[in-house]
């Protein structure tokens, strides 16, 4: 019960933390009159993917590789097959044409960065500083070419800016909101990795299914939250941007800034087939994406009849 109550906390604290960390961060930014277009670029970016990196940098630093990687590797894969499948099965999602060869190649790029790293099997310090370098120098080159030519990819950014949920009103009240956010994030995650590993030894299964199921999917809960009312809002666009940015996110910034700190070897189960199941699902992303500039109700089924048919495969052999 202690361990279930731990995770059922971590998760909470999590969505909490996260939640008032995007909220104090873009009314802090918008205080400093940063600009939209920044703003959605970067900071609810990174806000929504604290939870997954404080997570994996959590479990790495407690020796869970498998919690560490499987949380990054399985947040991939339940952003595209669950909560983009649902977002699109509530609104189909629209494609901006003229970025997307731009984000379909960063994504493309992001998985098959994250193939190699798991095939080569560990990450330091070396290669967690050039992913991270990668991911600025993405967003340096997309906020440049915006400003220079702003098309329908900067009113994403700019609607994930006005999207996220309002904060104070003064500056003083949204810095204590962003650190108090991060503050219940660190203790979110230090819940629910200790209850996981506690989990999997109870049940006598890997640390490395449990990173890629319970965990996977509680981190992505502020990308569940954004995605779905964006969909609800027939903001489809932004629903779309959100996970395509938060998967490159992921592989880039969390993976890198982990092993930067903390080396990680990869556990041998995510390279002979977890990673190929995140690769599959990037395929098709990119595929239906392209096929209609959209992603249609029925594509959306298959992406939740393919994320069941996994998730019911690692419990079979859990």
């Amino acid at each position: 019960m202690d361990t279930w109550m731990n995770i059922a906390i971590g998760l909470v604290l999590l969505v909490v933390g996260g939640e008032l960390l995007v909220r104090g961060a873009v009314a802090s930014a918008k205080a400093l009159g940063v600009s939209p277009l920044l703003i959605g670029l970067t900071l609810v970016g990174f806000g929504t993917s604290t939870p997954e990196l404080v997570t994996s940098l959590t479990a790495a630093l407690n020796g869970s590789a498998g919690i560490a990687v499987g949380n990054v590797v399985g947040s991939n894969i339940a952003n595209i097959l669950f909560i983009l499948g649902l977002s699109s099965v509530i609104y189909p999602m629209a494609v901006n044409p003229k970025g997307f060869k731009r984000d379909a190649l960063m994504v493309s790029f992001a998985a098959l960065t994250c193939l190699a790293v798991v095939l080569y099997g560990h990450m330091g310090m070396a290669l967690g500083l050039l992913l991270v370098a990668s991911l600025l120098a993405y967003i340096v080159f997309v906020y440049v070419q915006e400003r220079q030519s702003p098309d329908d990819a900067a009113v994403v950014a700019e609607h994930r800016a006005e999207d996220a949920r309002k904060g104070p009103a003064t500056m003083a009240l949204s810095v204590a909101m962003a650190v108090a956010g991060i503050a219940i994030t660190i203790f979110g995650a230090r819940f629910l990795v200790d209850g996981s590993i506690a989990l999997a030894k109870g049940l006598g299964v890997s640390d490395t299914i449990i990173g890629l199921t319970i965990v996977a999917v509680g981190t992505s809960m502020p990308e569940l939250v954004t995605s779905v009312m964006a969909a609800i809002r027939k903001h489809a666009d932004v629903a779309y941007g959100n996970i395509v940015g938060s998967n490159i996110f992921n592989v880039l910034f969390i993976l890198g800034t982990t092993s930067m700190i903390q080396p990680i070897d990869i556990p041998a189960q995510i390279a002979a087939f977890d990673i190929w199941v995140m690769l599959v699902a990037t395929g098709l992303l990119v595929y239906f994406a392209r096929s209609g500039a959209k992603i249609h109700r029925w594509e959306g089924w298959v992406f939740i009849g393919y994320y069941a048919a996994y998730t019911g495969y690692l419990i079979s052999i859990a």
